[in-house]
């Protein structure tokens, strides 16, 4: 249950597609049933960040999406990892290429024809998924390279990151909301599977 990957399909999806996408409103449904997706340490919590998520069609979360992943004017969040662990904020910085030799190892190259980051943060939840579901974690090589993944790459910025989504200032509070449940879902990961992030130190 731990290592389902229903959950962070979802969550990755959610920080990466537009809400317009056919994946979002395929998944979309889902969203209410997240507190049952998973072994939640404080499952109340997770409950009644469900029960406060606003009754609105993905369509809607539009502009919410614009601001926090495309950028009108300052991006309060920026969801790429180099942002947070370069020095001079940049996209495609030493981490991006650091992380991207790291999976093109396990044969995940980004089939995008858009030249984008592959440290965005819903597209590295993508990727966690990939390497559970080529091999499961308690497994090698892959089970290892997914705790990688987490530690070496994902979660040295990533609760930064979620902090920032979830004080954002949106029309919708459903990636605020996202961002907290994510917060908690990569807690546990971290807890449960006895996890030590390597420190890094964070520019933003």
């Amino acid at each position: 249950m731990l290592l389902n990957t229903t959950l962070p399909r979802i969550l990755g999806a959610c920080f990466y597609y537009p809400p317009q996408s056919d994946t979002v409103q395929r998944l979309w449904p889902l969203l209410p049933q997240i507190a049952e997706l998973f072994p939640w340490s404080n499952p109340a919590k997770i409950a009644r960040y469900c029960q406060q998520m606003p009754s609105i069609q993905p369509e809607q979360l539009e502009y919410d999406f614009s601001i926090l992943f495309e950028g009108q004017g300052e991006m309060p969040a920026p969801p790429w990892g180099s942002v947070y662990l370069d020095k001079e904020n940049i996209l495609m910085g030493d981490s991006t290429l650091q992380y991207r030799e790291f999976l093109s190892t396990f044969g995940l190259v980004n089939q995008s024809t858009i030249r984008e980051p592959e440290d965005q943060f819903g597209l590295m939840l993508l990727a966690w998924v990939n390497l559970i579901e080529q091999q499961p974690v308690t497994k090698l090589p892959s089970g290892e390279a997914a705790l990688v993944l987490l530690t070496e790459h994902l979660l040295p910025w990533a609760y930064r990151y979620l902090e920032l989504v979830s004080s954002s200032q949106t029309e919708h509070q459903v990636y605020p909301l996202l961002a907290k449940i994510t917060e908690c879902y990569l807690q546990t990961l971290q807890t449960e599977l006895g996890l030590f992030p390597q420190p890094r130190e964070l520019f933003r």
